[in-house]
């Protein structure tokens, strides 16, 4: 039986603290086209500042997935949050490229929230509701739409120093009021081994989820860091104009997620992902011969907004049912491998833009993966098969 007192206050906090780690994760992506005058960048220079915080934010949810699971989310999540203070505070006080992109290195643990959120969170309610309350945590991702309002307008105003230690201050802000509103969930008293922890890497389930979440998750992380070069760079759009439009994608995708983990609970993912896989497929190869089209680059730009969002809160319905005992670290291994999903599409886009002087190939691998997707959920990545595992792991 769960601990149902305070798990209200544990769901709002947490999703508002994954907020603000969130704006903090996506700092680069919105200023990205003036960081690149500032310091003189090529576009692939400017791809990977924009996608080094997501290389650590991913590969660190494994082990801070373990840590939850075994100390706690709320001092695991207000520790991690106190820590990021330091790397914005040093980013403001930076004046090279080198320097820049050492702090955006650390700034990715920012990333490392959603895993610590999701663990944490999940623990407060049962499995029946837990499509929909993990799509309502998965809303922290909002924080990316937050980056794209608030970061070109702080530039505007006040210059890029200010941009991260504003960002500090509200950082250290967020930290202290989800320390005294939340508290401690329940832990088991049985500490498990790294190597008993990582057992969920025998299940096939484990890896087709990481799959699917490394096009959804992946995809929209993405998006909401490169659709500003995208639209400056195909359409001339500024940056303020760019991180508007920007938003509106990163909300669509975030709010639409809880409707995916709702309608999971209710009907069951599989379906939904083959809706999901079709959709992105299709509006991949849309994009890629229709590039130069304003209206046509927009429009399935959005659909695909609304098909990752259900895509995200389809996969995470299923996340926690994997292994009960191992939450964290079935949700930091499937998050590392969306994350990572989000570091090296805007490399590959960078360098095909540099080599090929468009973003077609980009898309068409989107569409390849996306169609890679559809075929594994058809071959087996069922709600049964995945029950069948969670009750082998428990």
């Amino acid at each position: 039986m769960k601990n149902t007192n305070g798990q209200t206050s544990v769901l709002v906090l947490s999703t508002m603290s994954m907020i603000v780690s969130f704006t903090v994760w996506s700092v680069f992506a919105p200023i990205a086209t003036e960081i690149q005058k500032i310091y003189q960048l090529s576009i692939t220079q400017t791809s990977i500042l924009i996608a080094t915080p997501v290389l650590l934010g991913s590969l660190m949810r494994i082990p801070m997935g373990i840590l939850t699971d075994r100390y706690g989310g709320r001092r695991i999540f207000a520790l991690t949050m106190l820590l990021l203070i330091f790397p914005m505070v040093g980013a403001g006080f930076t004046n090279s490229f080198a320097m820049l992109l050492f702090w955006a290195f650390f700034i990715g643990m920012a990333g490392t929230t959603f895993a610590i959120s999701i663990t944490y969170v999940s623990k407060w309610y049962p499995p029946q509701k837990q499509g929909l309350i993990l799509g309502i945590a998965g809303i922290g991702n909002l924080g990316s739409a937050v980056a794209n309002f608030l970061i070109p307008s702080i530039f505007s105003s006040y210059g890029l120093s200010w941009v991260f230690w504003s960002l500090a201050i509200a950082m250290a802000c967020m930290s202290i009021l989800f320390w005294v509103g939340t508290k401690d969930g329940q832990r088991t008293n049985e500490h498990k081994t790294l190597k008993e922890s990582l057992s969920v890497l025998k299940f096939k389930e484990t890896w087709y989820l990481s799959a699917f979440y490394f096009l959804t998750f992946g995809t929209f992380v993405t998006f909401s860091i490169y659709l500003p070069t995208f639209l400056n760079d195909l359409f001339s759009i500024t940056a303020l104009e760019a991180g508007m439009q920007t938003a509106i994608f990163v909300v669509l995708a975030t709010l639409i997620r809880p409707v995916g983990g709702y309608l999971s609970d209710r009907f069951g993912a599989k379906g939904l992902l083959t809706l999901v896989f079709s959709g992105v497929t299709f509006c991949g190869l849309i994009i890629a011969f229709t590039m130069e089209n304003f209206l046509f680059f927009s429009i399935n730009c959005l659909v695909i907004s609304i098909l990752l969002g259900i895509g995200n809160g389809a996969v995470f319905k299923m996340v926690p049912e994997i292994s009960a005992g191992n939450t964290g670290v079935v949700t930091g291994i499937v998050g590392a491998i969306g994350g990572v999903g989000g570091f090296f599409p805007p490399i590959v886009l960078g360098l095909t833009k540099d080599l090929a002087g468009d973003y077609v190939l980009g898309f068409l691998l989107l569409s390849i993966l996306s169609l890679f997707c559809l075929i594994l959920n058809h071959k087996g990545a069922n709600n049964a098969s995945i029950k069948v595992s969670a009750q082998k792991s428990a």
